[in-house]
């Protein structure tokens, strides 16, 4: 750390420039005071980050013994009463533990800078194909629209647009289907009727 520099020695200063080194010494403690609380809260986080690795590693250790205990090769030789405590004791054992990252993950949250201003993440979006690509319109309907029990024509309930863009092969523009729905498919029932 640097000490403070002392004006005293230069009587002769203009007051502008007492003032002026005045007010960059103030910035500068002001930005020193906000690097050390940074370095402070990394610090910190690192620890809590070390502690909750430790815990977990623990963690894993108790859950192969307990599998260890459950499902292996003298687990069968025990007598059950002795099994079940044995079970009971490492089930407690993780429990206590599982409640210990608990509280670690807490103290994380806590000493975030602003848990509210922290806004989950949000999925992204898929995104149109953009409007400059040619496109080749593909309708997909049935052969007959006549329906197979005899009934008469099928009625036109939907349809479904997808947008895909294949790998580009001979300059191929993206593929925009039309699927026409026939109603009677989707429910089960041929003629639509409710």
């Amino acid at each position: 750390m640097s000490q403070a520099f002392d004006l005293s020695q230069f009587p002769d200063l203009p007051p502008e420039v007492v003032k002026a080194f005045a007010a960059v010494q103030f910035e500068l403690s002001v930005e020193r005071a906000a690097r050390q609380h940074e370095q402070a809260v990394v610090a910190e986080k690192d620890a809590f980050i070390t502690e909750l690795k430790g815990l977990i590693e623990k963690l894993e250790g108790q859950v192969g013994q307990y599998r260890h205990a459950k499902f292996g090769p003298k687990s069968e030789k025990l007598d059950p009463a002795q099994l079940e405590l044995a079970l009971e004791d490492l089930e407690t054992a993780i429990a206590e533990t599982q409640a210990q990252i608990a509280v670690v993950e807490e103290k994380i949250a806590a000493s975030a800078a602003d848990p509210d201003k922290a806004a989950p993440r949000v999925p992204r979006k898929a995104r149109a194909l953009p409007e400059t690509l040619p496109r080749v319109e593909r309708l997909i309907e049935p052969d007959s629209f006549v329906c197979s029990c005899g009934c008469g024509d099928m009625v036109r309930t939907g349809e479904d647009r997808t947008e895909r863009l294949d790998p580009p092969r001979a300059n191929r523009p993206p593929d925009c289907s039309l699927i026409l729905v026939d109603p009677g498919a989707l429910s089960g029932d041929r003629h639509g009727a409710a």
